[in-house]
């Protein structure tokens, strides 16, 4: 796959994206890696970069879910408020008067299905009308900043189970596993996911060998180049967010994804059984449908509508497409996104897993999305 590279130093050479790393896979073996770039002033880009991976991180929470239900200690339609008292707290935002919240009782009730599949209610301000004005119009904290009220007091957007809405659901179901379980999403994480799948550069604070191989983040400028911003989770949060919280490298995560591939297990361990993985994997979304982003704060987020004319749904943890892609993933692919532009996507009927990761805002730029459109298309041309 030597066309890969070449493209990856195309685009670096370009500025479509300040570096790359990428890595394709089948459940069986690694088929391409490679870097361009660098991730950081005079510091190539390579398969030990350590990348912010933002709502890459949901897929996480999702499997940490996933390995409760398939012990029999959760189930997906057990009402949210069941488990964790605060979410019965929540209300309905129901429009404004003047610039003050008028807030109601929710008219349905959200199960663990609905936290899963992101049609809770929640929804974040970055993609949201209604919780981009409440929270101007409340000085309402930004859940990056790891404080318990930025989730507690976030009101819903819609009534659970009524229509897709990208929010807070991650961070609720990270707290669903720790009520479960009994240990802090830390401890499940590493015991549970981490270990186990040799994920030995993935984790929610930057250690010292990881602080060596951080990259940058890079912010676009008016004029096409780049420049360096900070950005990143609040470190030693109230609580660490499983929409956006963890830090891990191109490797760890395709390891996480090879066992999705193989129906569970990878290098002889298994985390899910089989049919765990089936329903995991499902469209659960209940006869709705996935809804385009459409971006309030054009600085950090271009709209994102992927595949346009496309039927796509939620299953427990991931987009899924409902019909193939011409030149691209298969009906049924699995994929999502960080908000500095990580990116996988998991395709089983072909047994392909790939990420394309870099760190640069504003997320699926034209620039960068027309890179990974030529990333994915190069990968199925010469698989």
């Amino acid at each position: 796959m030597t066309e890969l590279q070449n493209l990856l130093n195309r685009a670096v050479a370009a500025q479509d994206l300040p570096f790359a790393v990428a890595m394709v896979a089948t459940g069986h073996q690694i088929v391409f890696e490679g870097a361009a770039g660098d991730a950081a002033p005079g510091r190539p880009a390579d398969l030990d970069t350590t990348f912010r991976i933002f709502s890459m991180t949901k897929g996480i929470g999702a499997l940490a879910a996933m390995i409760l239900i398939d012990r029999g200690k959760l189930a997906l339609d057990t009402p949210v408020a069941d488990i964790l008292p605060a979410w019965g707290q929540l209300q309905v935002l129901d429009g404004f008067d003047g610039e003050t919240p008028i807030l109601r009782a929710p008219r349905t009730q959200a199960t663990i299905r609905h936290l899963a599949t992101h049609t809770s209610g929640s929804e974040y301000p970055r993609w949201s009308d209604g919780m981009f004005r409440y929270a101007k119009a409340v000085g309402h904290p930004p859940i990056h900043s790891g404080l318990n009220s930025a989730l507690e007091t976030a009101p819903l957007i819609f009534d659970p189970g009524t229509r897709w809405g990208y929010g807070l659901s991650s961070d609720w179901l990270g707290k669903v596993v720790e009520a479960v379980s009994g240990q802090s999403i830390v401890a499940f994480c590493q015991t549970e996911i981490f270990d186990p799948l040799g994920m030995t550069s993935t984790g929610f604070e930057v250690t010292q060998d990881m602080a060596g191989h951080l990259a940058q983040v890079n912010a676009r400028n008016p004029d096409g180049s780049f420049s360096l911003m900070e950005l990143a989770p609040a470190p030693n949060p109230e609580f660490y967010a499983m929409g956006h919280a963890l830090y891990s490298t191109a490797p760890d995560y395709l390891r996480f994804l090879r066992m999705i591939l193989n129906k569970g297990a990878l290098d002889g361990v298994r985390l899910l059984s089989e049919p765990a993985v089936a329903t995991m994997t499902a469209d659960h979304m209940q006869g709705l449908a996935w809804s385009r982003l459409i971006s309030k704060v054009p600085s950090q987020s271009a709209d994102f509508d992927p595949f346009p004319g496309t039927r796509l749904v939620h299953s427990l943890g991931f987009m899924r497409n409902q019909e193939d892609i011409p030149g691209k993933r298969s009906a049924g692919s699995q994929s999502w996104a960080g908000l500095l532009n990580t990116h996988y996507w998991i395709d089983p009927a072909r047994d392909i897993a790939a990420v394309l990761m870099t760190q640069s805002l504003p997320f699926v730029e034209a620039r960068f999305m027309k890179t990974y459109d030529a990333f994915e298309r190069t990968v199925y041309a010469e698989f």
